[in-house]
């Protein structure tokens, strides 16, 4: 018997499939879900890569880094004990492993214009700046960024991954402290640094 009101010839609409969140899909993966890790790597697969693509300036570098640090979190995936989040957990990963890479490298090579575009294009200060000290805005942004760019590459490892953690995409104190596996006081002492650093580093050009 159809219940009262509903129509002989209406159909049920089949519900929305729901997305797995990151601890359902990592219970997967620990019992050899290929695909459930896949899904995990799909969802965090570009933020990792331009963290360490902002800290290497090598996309074959970041791309090897990546994976690896993929295949290293999935090896270690027994050992995820979930106090911070998946993500961060994975960003600590890949963070320690270019820190490791560079410190083996020490040889820098030069970053891509287009790297600090965010930072040149989308800082009202800095466009003010520029637009105030010549009407050829676009020339002047990219000499602009070219001068972050060689800022950049004159930092240590660890003030260069806070200023991009933080200034190019986005991350809070919190987060950063996570990744970096240090306190608060730690992330904001060295960004307050590196900024430093970046001001004395472009004090002639902003002249």
């Amino acid at each position: 018997m159809s219940k009262p009101g509903a129509d002989q010839g209406e159909e049920t609409s089949p519900r929305p499939t729901a997305i797995p969140d990151d601890p359902a899909l990592i219970a997967r993966a620990r019992g050899g879900d290929l695909a459930a890790y896949d899904t995990l790597v799909g969802r965090y697969q570009e933020r990792i890569y331009a963290t360490v693509y902002h800290m290497t300036a090598n996309h074959e570098d970041a791309n090897d880094l990546a994976q690896e640090s993929f295949i290293k979190a999935y090896q270690a995936l027994a050992s995820f004990k979930g106090g911070s989040s998946f993500y961060t957990w994975l960003y600590r990963i890949a963070v320690n492993k270019t820190i490791n890479f560079l410190k083996q490298r020490r040889h820098r090579g030069h970053l891509s214009l287009n790297d600090l575009d965010f930072n040149a294009e989308h800082d009202a200060e800095l466009v003010a700046l520029v637009s105030d000290k010549t009407p050829r805005r676009d020339a002047a942004l990219a000499e602009l960024q070219e001068k972050l760019n060689e800022a950049m590459l004159k930092l240590s490892e660890d003030h260069r991954l806070v200023i991009t953690l933080h200034d190019v995409q986005g991350h809070s104190h919190d987060e950063i402290a996570e990744i970096m596996d240090c306190n608060i006081g730690t992330v904001r002492s060295r960004l307050f640094y590196a900024r430093q650093q970046m001001q004395g580093f472009l004090s002639d050009y902003l002249k």
